[in-house]
Formats: C-alpha cells, sequence, structure tokens
C-alpha cells in the first residue's frame, strides 16, 4: 500500500490523519488498482511472454499485463498492453478470473486472447518478447506474480 497522504490535495492543509481533512472535509478513498493480465496463444500452440524491464520482477519473463487507465474498459486495457508491450494485436476473449488478496491494492483480471495480427518486437516495457510452447515438456517460465499459478492453471486446465 502506498503512504498515506500528508496534505490535502484540496486544500494543503496538513492531514491529521489518512482518513480525510478537518479543514475542508476531503476524504481520503484507498482504491485499488485493476490490473489486467492476458494469456495470448497462436495457432501454433505458444503462449506469449515478455521480459520485464522495470520493478516488480525485472528481468523476469511474464504475460503481457499492466493497470487499466481510468475510463478504460478492462478488454480494451488488455488488449492495449499486449500491443504496447509485444507489437501483437488480439482479440480479447474468455474471462479467466478475477484474484485479489486480503491487504494487497492491486486486483488483477486475466483474459484468454487470440494473436490476430502485428508483429512480434519488445515494446517500452519489455526488454524481449517471446512465443513458447505450452506443451509440458517444454520449460515454461517460473511464474512471477502471486496468482500466477492459479492463473494459468485455469487456462490450460488442470490435466495439464
Amino acid at each position: 500500500m502506498p503512504p498515506p497522504p500528508r496534505f490535502c490535495p484540496q486544500c494543503a492543509h496538513p492531514l491529521p490523519s489518512a482518513q480525510g481533512c478537518d479543514s475542508c472535509g476531503w476524504i481520503n478513498y484507498v482504491d485499488p488498482k485493476v490490473a489486467a493480465v492476458v494469456l495470448v496463444s497462436d495457432d501454433q500452440g505458444r503462449l506469449l511472454y515478455v521480459r520485464r524491464n522495470h520493478e516488480p520482477a525485472m528481468y523476469r519473463w511474464s504475460w503481457p499485463s499492466g493497470f487499466v487507465d481510468a475510463g478504460e474498459r478492462v478488454e480494451d486495457a488488455a488488449a492495449r498492453e499486449v500491443r504496447e508491450e509485444t507489437g501483437i494485436e488480439v482479440r480479447v476473449g474468455e474471462l479467466l478470473g478475477v484474484w485479489s488478496a486480503t491487504g494487497e491494492q492491486v486486483v488483477v483480471i486475466a483474459y484468454r486472447a487470440s494473436a490476430v495480427g502485428g508483429s512480434l518486437r519488445p515494446g517500452p516495457e519489455a526488454l524481449a518478447a517471446a512465443w513458447i510452447p505450452l506443451e509440458p515438456e517444454h520449460r515454461r517460465p517460473t511464474p512471477v506474480f502471486p496468482h500466477d499459478a492459479e492463473i494459468l492453471k485455469s487456462f490450460i486446465g488442470p490435466e495439464r
């Protein structure tokens, strides 16, 4: 969680507590951040990964993901993040699930998507982008974030 504000963003009065301002009545709502995660497959049975160039999990391989902008549909954010990070255009499909945890600020919404165009190239938030085979005999990157194992299981099913 980010630290609470020390001064009111409305009137700049010092805040006696994280709850709000005694001077102007501003209330501090601590809202969650919504992140879209996208598991993109192609017609060769591969899954799209990016190598992150920023924290958290810098240098690690993960699926394209990012925060949803205010006023943006989650599905549109999912497609945008894939395009920005990999150059691949997708058709966002099935909702895989929603993950959250007590005390955590981020709510993760994961989707299945299909590649429909573009060309693979890392974007500004990725060191590399790659298609990695899904077959169990191939070594997939180790899950990076707390819900990744559950998200992958929802994508491939319990049998794999």
